[in-house]
C-alpha cells in the first residue's frame, strides 16, 4: 500500500465529542486539511463499534482519506478499513500484519528506539511517538522531547508523527524532530470549529520547523 500522508492524523474520541456526532466532526476536520483519521472506541461494544465505523468509513471515502481503526483487528477487517493502529499492550504486530495482509496499513505505538526497531521488524509502516505532552485522553507513562523523536525517526527509518496534548500553540516543540506529521485528538474533536481548528493546527505544523536544527 502506497504510504499514507501523516501531515494532520485525526484520532477521535467518543468520549469528547457526542458518537452520532463524529461523522460530521470527522468530515470538517478533512475539508480543513486532515489527511489521516483514526477511529478510537474504547468503550463501545462491538456493535457500537462496527456501526461508528461504517458512519466514519462513508466520510472517509467520499474524501479519498485512509480510514484506520484503533486496537480492533476485527473492526479493521469487517468494515474493510484501510488500516489499523496498536499499542505496546495490543496485539503483537507482527500477528497484526499477518493477519492484515500486506496491502494494509498498520501504525504503531512507541515511545522508545528499542519499541520503534520491534515496530518496523515486525512489518509496521509507520509509528505514533509519544506523548509530548501530559494528556485527558490517555495515560502517559513518560514524555518525548523533538530529539528523542529525531531518534527513533532516524534509527527506526519508519515516518511517525508525534501525539499527546499537541495543539497550535504548542506545535513548536516539534522543531528538529524529523517527525512526518502530528496526531490531535482534542484540539479538534473538542473545537467549536473542527474545519478552522484543522485549518490552524496545519499550518502551524507547517512553521514549527520540524527539519531545524534541535
Amino acid at each position: 500500500m502506497n504510504p499514507a500522508d501523516l501531515t494532520l492524523y485525526l484520532v477521535t474520541d467518543s468520549d469528547l465529542c457526542p458518537p452520532e456526532k463524529v461523522p460530521g466532526v470527522v468530515e470538517k476536520a478533512i475539508r480543513g486539511g486532515v489527511t489521516l483519521v483514526q477511529l478510537r472506541e474504547k468503550t463501545a461494544s462491538s456493535r457500537e463499534f462496527y456501526q461508528r465505523a461504517l458512519a466514519v468509513k462513508a466520510v472517509t471515502q467520499a474524501y479519498h482519506v485512509p480510514l484506520i481503526i484503533n486496537d480492533r483487528l476485527d473492526i479493521a477487517l469487517a468494515v474493510d478499513a484501510d488500516g489499523l493502529h496498536i499499542g505496546q499492550e495490543d496485539l503483537p504486530a507482527s500477528v497484526a500484519r499477518r493477519i492484515l495482509g500486506p496491502d494494509r496499513l498498520l501504525g504503531v505505538s512507541v515511545s522508545t528506539v528499542e519499541e520503534a526497531m520491534a515496530a518496523a521488524q515486525d512489518g509496521a509502516d509507520h509509528l505514533g511517538v509519544g506523548a509530548l505532552f501530559p494528556t485527558d485522553t490517555k495515560e502517559v507513562d513518560h514524555l518525548v522531547d523533538a530529539l528523542a523523536i529525531r531518534q527513533i525517526r532516524q534509527q527506526s527509518g519508519l515516518p511517525l508523527v508525534g501525539i499527546g496534548g499537541i495543539k497550535a500553540s504548542n506545535m513548536g516543540v516539534l522543531r528538529g524532530s524529523l517527525a512526518d506529521g502530528v496526531a490531535v485528538v482534542s484540539a479538534i474533536m473538542c473545537s467549536h470549529d473542527p474545519e478552522a481548528a484543522a485549518r490552524e493546527l496545519g499550518e502551524a505544523y507547517r512553521k514549527a520547523g520540524v527539519t531545524d536544527e534541535i
